[in-house]
């Protein structure tokens, strides 16, 4: 990995913290707007990722012109020594269902990659006004103040664990604490990074998904793996597939604790 100049880290980190919460202010503009009479209102969808995806280039453009933005089917394999190394990966809205809706947890994410080794990762949910951040290695955030996976080595009623939707389709749980699905993966495992739950089961993503809160969960002490307990590699979807496989996103003294009750269906 290149050796980055602090100074431009610095500008990079603090470049990403803002341009997150500026698409956050216009994505509330959009926030809670869908048509009354239909469940899912793909077209306020469509035209909020279609803007706040336009934002973002534009800010990218005018701040960093010779840095890349992460598009699935133009990933190049080769390192650079350039500033072409840098690479940009926005996800312009997670929890598109209750962002529709009116439903606050739902938010944007933003992460950086220095030849393909992720450096930087912040998520913003504007209803609630949380900001998550962290840098590879470094310490996690909520706004200024440092967080941390909950480190105990069990669980008991007074755990929390996130789910995705029809998560009892396909598992048999004696999980003995309190079971919720909040509608937003990037806020499932932010709230993993910050001990407020236990441990979260994600389904359905893609390395767009996952590159920021990565980071975060990572520097927060916590993990993504498989539900085989074995480690998971995010840099093998780079090339933008979807993720196939269910993933457990835990403190490693909480994996198998949470893996115990589980029983695939």
């Amino acid at each position: 990995m290149a050796i980055l100049n602090g100074s431009n880290l610095e500008d990079m980190n603090a470049f990403a913290l803002d341009l997150v919460q500026k698409t956050g202010r216009e994505a509330l503009q959009y926030y809670g707007k869908g048509r009354s009479q239909t469940v899912f209102d793909q077209s306020l969808v469509t035209e909020a990722e279609l803007r706040l995806s336009d934002l973002f280039q534009t800010q990218l453009n005018q701040r960093f012109p010779d840095h890349q933005a992460f598009s699935s089917s133009h990933i190049g394999k080769e390192y650079s020594h350039d500033k072409k190394r840098y690479l940009w990966i926005f996800d312009p809205i997670d929890g598109v269902d209750n962002f529709q809706a009116g439903i606050p947890i739902w938010g944007m994410s933003l992460s950086l990659l220095d030849n393909f080794w992720p450096i930087l990762g912040v998520c913003h949910m504007p209803a609630t006004g949380d900001l998550f951040h962290a840098r590879a290695d470094k310490n996690a955030f909520w706004g200024e103040t440092k967080i941390n996976v909950n480190t105990k080595d069990n669980v008991d009623d007074e755990s929390l664990l996130l789910t995705f939707s029809r998560f009892h389709q396909h598992y048999s749980c004696k999980f003995p604490g309190k079971i919720r699905n909040l509608g937003c993966t990037a806020a499932h495992i932010c709230y993993v990074a910050k001990g407020r739950a236990d441990a979260a089961i994600i389904a359905n993503e893609s390395y767009q998904d996952l590159a920021a809160t990565r980071v975060i969960i990572e520097a927060a002490g916590g993990k993504i793996s498989k539900m085989d307990g074995s480690d998971f590699h995010l840099n093998e979807y780079i090339d933008g597939g979807r993720i196939s496989e269910h993933l457990l996103v835990a403190s490693p003294g909480n994996l198998k604790q949470v893996l115990a009750h589980l029983k695939r269906n």
